[in-house]
């Protein structure tokens, strides 16, 4: 089933923007017809499921990897040499970088800065600035915790200072600290630096913290691409609500309310959506009929309530 992208209106120009991107492997279709738009300035966030085609459409917008069909274009150019000429405006992260474990994170960030052709050893200092490496640079890579490695990965990608960061699962595998460590450093970038960001992550309440658009993915379909401006205004409010009996409460809240808009979770709990009563009345109907209220609670619903309602159901007004 496809379904009818709606667009947040975000001000800028275009980064990267992609059209009916389509990656085909023999019978597995890996994106279809994507349509993303990445401008200036955003903190644009990719979500969906493993496999959902997140790092594929990164590895497509690095130059890692080719579309079967569809169009791609980086701050405005879509031709083969322009392409490739503006790949060297923008970091990537995506797959392990490949340390020298024996080397340190200096001579490895030198090593990187000649590979790729970036002039001046200047450029290294600067990224060890901007990551917070500076009183690390004489470490082994073999010593880095994990937290330190993905710093390194990314100082790497920050070589030159890029216009645009690509990134797949920035934060993957580091403890709380170094999540929230990585989201300061990500928005200072941004911030400061006023590089945009392309990246994916799994934890959907730090892309919260960061991100000013959002792309969902499902089965390599772009389901919605909204800004976060929008989205917080299409994030419903809800009371949840665990009774005695879930499906007798539902039965009596049809009849009371005529509500249509509710969910009952395997836990029992029962979210009601569009609840214009007080919080007190839905209390009310379930001592009214008999049955005990275990707990009542009034809430706004997240990223992950957003996208797992969306995933269900397609497209959320």
């Amino acid at each position: 089933m496809k379904y009818r992208v709606r667009k947040g209106i975000i001000m800028g120009n275009d980064c990267i923007e992609m059209k009916k991107l389509t990656k085909r492997y023999k019978n597995f279709t890996a994106l279809d017809r994507v349509d993303i738009r990445v401008r200036r300035g955003d903190i644009y966030g990719l979500i969906g499921d493993n496999g959902a085609g997140k790092t594929t459409l990164l590895k497509i917008a690095s130059g890692l990897l080719f579309p079967t069909e569809g169009e791609v274009r980086l701050f405005g150019t879509c031709g083969a040499r322009e392409l490739e000429k503006n790949r060297s405006r923008m970091g990537v992260l995506i797959d392990d970088t490949g340390f020298y474990p024996s080397l340190t994170i200096e001579e490895n960030l030198e090593y990187f800065r000649i590979q790729k052709g970036i002039p001046g050893k200047e450029s290294v200092r600067e990224a060890l600035e901007m990551t917070g490496l500076v009183g690390y640079r004489r470490k082994k890579c073999r010593e880095l915790s994990l937290g330190m490695k993905q710093r390194l990965g990314l100082a790497i990608a920050l070589l030159g200072v890029p216009e645009v960061l690509v990134l797949d699962e920035p934060i993957n595998g580091l403890d709380p600290s170094g999540i929230v460590e990585m989201r300061k450093l990500l928005l200072k970038l941004n911030q400061e630096k006023h590089i945009t960001i392309l990246l994916s992550s799994h934890i959907l309440s730090e892309l919260e913290h960061m991100a000013t658009v959002y792309g969902f993915l499902k089965n390599g379909e772009l389901l919605e691409q909204v800004s976060a401006k929008e989205l917080q205004s299409r994030c419903r409010e809800y009371v949840e609500i665990q009774v005695s009996d879930a499906q007798q409460y539902v039965v009596l809240l049809e009849k009371a309310t005529k509500a249509e808009d509710y969910q009952v979770l395997p836990d029992g709990k029962i979210h009601i959506f569009q609840a214009e009563l007080p919080i007190e009345a839905y209390s009310k109907l379930a001592v009214d009929g008999g049955l005990s209220v275990l707990s009542l609670s009034r809430y706004r619903q997240s990223l992950e309530d957003y996208y797992m309602r969306l995933k269900k159901g397609g497209r959320i007004v």
